[in-house]
């Protein structure tokens, strides 16, 4: 079980547009074999959950531990993760977060859980953020070495650079 991929889907997640089942088809696009269990009644289950989760993201690029970790608790505890042993291959088997019968808004929230509680645990409460270039408000999870990142791509640091950059030029004229 990758952890570190389910804490990054978590900020896809809170970052999606979720008008429809075919929306949610669209944030997995490259799970496929999802798409056939897709329902209708797991949009407004996953919006309420992003709703729930942005605290988080928000709490940890404040700096606030005590915060990041008591929401994560409120929502393990309000969503509790039933994780298997799963063995697709003789001999090699693995973790899943949620069992066989979770609908793809359960399994998207139990993946979402335990991958920012692992990354929390490990990396710290700190390393998730939300994006500095206005006007985005996107989440992110930063794993660089020196917990730099303070935006959610490279086209918002890009926009933020040239930004800054023309402001510079702007004020040198001026001056």
């Amino acid at each position: 079980m990758d952890f570190v991929r389910y804490a990054e889907r978590s900020a896809d997640l809170v970052n999606a547009e979720l008008d429809d089942a075919q929306s949610l088809v669209g944030l997995l696009s490259t799970r496929t074999w999802l798409h056939g269990q897709i329902v209708e009644r797991d949009v407004p289950t996953l919006r309420r959950f992003q709703r729930e989760l942005r605290p988080v993201f928000e709490a940890s690029n404040e700096g606030d531990e005590h915060a990041v970790v008591d929401q994560l608790n409120t929502l393990l505890a309000r969503h509790p993760v039933t994780p298997y042993i799963a063995g697709h291959e003789p001999g090699k088997f693995h973790m899943h977060v949620a069992d066989r019968s979770s609908s793809v808004a359960e399994l998207l929230i139990a993946e979402s859980l335990m991958g920012l509680s692992n990354l929390v645990c490990d990396l710290g409460a700190t390393r998730l953020g939300v994006c500095d270039g206005a006007p985005c408000t996107n989440v992110f999870v930063d794993t660089s070495p020196n917990q730099s990142r303070r935006y959610c791509s490279d086209r918002c640091s890009s926009r933020a650079n040239v930004a800054a950059y023309r402001a510079r030029q702007k004020a040198a004229h001026v001056g």
